[in-house]
């Protein structure tokens, strides 16, 4: 089976943890070489690594992060993906699958296709497991666009139409709930105000209205964490 893609590689981040090592190319390529059974890594390899040319596989990344005594996860990008989340926190998909309670093949299968069918049990499992926040979860469960269009309808309609809906994709208090679509409601219809009015905003506002729908789920999780911090 296919191993699902790395996240994005973060170069910088290699080159300044082996400097504050006191490492050189050359000492990273041994320790790969010596130490994980990588024979082909050369120093020519890490430093294109570090450039960014060309980014390092599953086993590099993690004989990397052992040569360099850091995570995985301190050499990635924000991961976005269920394999790029357990691959940043270095978990065998064994492990993850039987956490949820499924056999491994029909786990990986689900990484591979970016699909989680989980139920809500099985999704709590995978949420600790890898230590997901709520809007990772939301993420790669594959119902961030499902929460999209709902937050879609409630800012441009009646919000509280949306609440029990929302509440089904995203398990949180009532309250924080509330006050988090009341919030992006008001703010929506403040830009529209604008567009409308006389004085102005006209264009520029308009499109401030459209960034603001387009942005939508980031603007929805800053809400509910104003109330929960």
């Amino acid at each position: 089976m296919r191993q699902p893609s790395a996240p994005r590689f973060n170069a910088p981040a290699a080159r300044r943890l082996r400097a504050a090592l006191g490492m050189g190319p050359e000492h990273v390529a041994y320790g790969m070489r010596a130490s994980y059974g990588l024979p082909y890594v050369t120093p020519d390899l890490v430093i294109a690594w570090e450039r960014g040319a060309v980014a390092p596989g599953h086993a590099e990344l993690t004989a990397l992060a052992g040569v360099l005594w850091c995570s995985p996860g301190e050499l990635l990008g924000r991961p976005r993906t269920l394999g790029e989340h357990r691959i940043a926190r270095a978990v065998a998909p064994e492990d993850v699958a039987r956490a949820v309670g499924m056999d491994v093949r029909s786990y990986l299968r689900m990484e591979e296709s970016g699909r989680w069918r989980g139920n809500e049990r099985q999704s709590a499992a995978l949420a600790q497991v890898l230590g997901l926040a709520l809007p990772d979860l939301v993420t790669v469960t594959g119902r961030e666009a499902t929460l999209a269009g709902l937050l879609h309808s409630a800012v441009t309609t009646r919000w509280r139409a949306y609440v029990r809906p929302v509440r089904k994709l995203v398990p949180l208090d009532p309250d924080v709930l509330e006050g988090a679509l009341q919030e992006l409601h008001e703010d929506y219809q403040g830009h529209m105000a604008a567009t409308l009015s006389w004085g102005g905003g006209g264009r520029s506002a308009s499109e401030s209205g459209r960034e603001f729908l387009d942005r939508i789920v980031e603007n929805f999780w800053t809400a509910v964490e104003k109330r929960t911090a």
